[in-house]
């Protein structure tokens, strides 16, 4: 099957790919988490618009790139939830004053400038109200793209006892790709769903699933995420009871 990468890559890519061994299927653990990563006001801005609309007021906005995601991570969201899957969100977490952006403010002239102006009051790092986690979810805030980076990410894995992580989201080529090699280095099994991921860039978002892809994951589509949920146990894991009444 023709693969969203394929038409970025040479004849001689393809060749060092096929000759070299990279690219086999790692395959699913047992024990899955699903990582929902970043998907806030900050990376989509507070409508869907296309981008160079969207980043008027959102610089780190993917626009309708990433809205016209949103119903099959739904589906992805929905069917973990049915079957108690642990969810773990991640998103941002910065100073009023700014100053633990840090390396942040090196790289973009409009977001280190402060001088954004919106007309609206969504907060960027709030997940968008779509896809807002429930009150057994986990939500992990950090300052830099990978969710393990500075964060209590990988004992909450520990305690779940989890070997296999789902990932979707948002960018594909930072925080996605991040937090996928991170759990890479860590031993998990580690799975990126291609059609609940989103980038800026389609060649940024095709060459960085190419590369996730022949080294440090399997790129799957959400209709084998679904496949493979149906046949784990539905008690596997202890959840947070949460809040019901919240």
């Amino acid at each position: 099957m023709k693969k969203i990468w394929d038409n970025f890559l040479t004849k001689q890519d393809k060749e060092v790919f096929e000759k070299s061994g990279y690219g086999i299927k790692a395959g699913f653990g047992t024990r899955p988490v699903l990582l929902v990563i970043d998907i806030n006001y900050n990376f989509l801005g507070d409508r869907p618009k296309p981008i160079l609309e969207s980043i008027e007021e959102w610089p780190n906005s993917c626009g309708e790139i990433g809205w016209n995601c949103i119903p099959t991570i739904i589906n992805v969201i929905g069917k973990c939830r049915k079957k108690n899957i642990p969810i773990i969100y991640t998103t941002g977490e910065v100073r009023n004053d700014k100053w633990d952006r840090g390396s942040w403010a090196w790289k973009n002239k409009r977001t280190s400038s402060g001088k954004i102006k919106r007309n609206n009051n969504f907060d960027p790092n709030d997940i968008i109200n779509d896809i807002k986690p429930e009150s057994q979810d986990i939500i992990i805030k950090k300052l830099k793209p990978s969710g393990f980076y500075g964060t209590n990410l990988q004992s909450f894995l520990n305690l779940f006892g989890a070997d296999t992580l789902l990932i979707l989201g948002t960018t594909t080529s930072g925080c996605v790709r991040a937090t996928a090699i991170d759990g890479f280095s860590a031993n998990y099994k580690v799975c990126v769903i291609e059609d609940c991921c989103f980038d800026r860039s389609e060649a940024s978002h095709a060459i960085n699933l190419c590369d996730l892809n022949a080294k440090y994951a399997d790129v799957i589509e959400s209709d084998d995420v679904i496949k493979y949920l149906d046949k784990v146990d539905n008690n596997l894991f202890e959840l947070p009871l949460g809040d019901k009444n919240n």
